[in-house]
């Protein structure tokens, strides 16, 4: 069974609630499953490490992650205009994957959550994206086609599920934002399906 590696670093859970709906959408495809992983926080001081496996959440990814899956959906907050350090970091240190293909061809796509409305969404989807070009991942969007998209008075753009958190970070996720991620999670698991027929 083909699964949708749904990777992502979530600072104060809504990244983290927006990846739940993104895998909710991966498993409405029949013959597709999700797999939740996030990333560590890093730090100024390396002599910390984190634990190998988190307190709660989702477990952390391993690069055994990346090739195990049929697609890939990358989630971050915003940190000015960009994505996270700690999904920065994971990526880069993929470059025995990059050299080896690992991600070629395999679809892809990207979620963020903001404080607010201007907050640099669609510039952190485009960040996240960069590195997937790199490795050869087909990048897919949301089209217009998905109602939401068009009625949406919070996050979702074509570039990828978003979410207006509020700057105390307690705003709930609007219907509009939920559909939208799960429409990114079927998109992507609907387009991986196919390419493994």
């Amino acid at each position: 069974m083909p699964s949708i590696l749904i990777l992502y670093y979530s600072r104060n859970g809504s990244v983290a609630q927006l990846a739940r709906h993104v895998a909710r959408g991966v498993e409405e495809v029949p013959g597709c499953e999700a797999r939740l992983r996030s990333v560590p926080p890093v730090a100024p001081v390396t002599e910390t490490a984190r634990p190998p496996v988190p307190e709660d959440g989702a477990p952390y990814a391993t690069h055994a992650d990346l090739a195990d899956c049929a697609g890939l959906i990358l989630g971050s907050p915003t940190r000015f205009g960009n994505m996270a350090a700690p999904l920065k970091h994971f990526l880069d240190s993929t470059g025995a994957e990059w050299a080896s293909g690992t991600l070629v061809g395999k679809p892809a796509g990207v979620f963020t959550s903001t404080a607010s409305m201007h907050g640099g969404q669609e510039t952190t989807l485009l960040s996240m994206m960069l590195p997937l070009l790199h490795h050869g991942a087909l990048l897919v969007g949301i089209p217009y086609t998905e109602a939401a998209l068009n009625t949406t008075s919070g996050g979702g753009t074509p570039y990828g599920a978003s979410h207006v958190a509020g700057a105390d970070g307690a705003r709930p996720l609007l219907d509009a934002e939920r559909e939208l991620a799960r429409a990114l999670g079927r998109r992507v698991a609907g387009i991986a399906v196919r390419l493994a027929a």
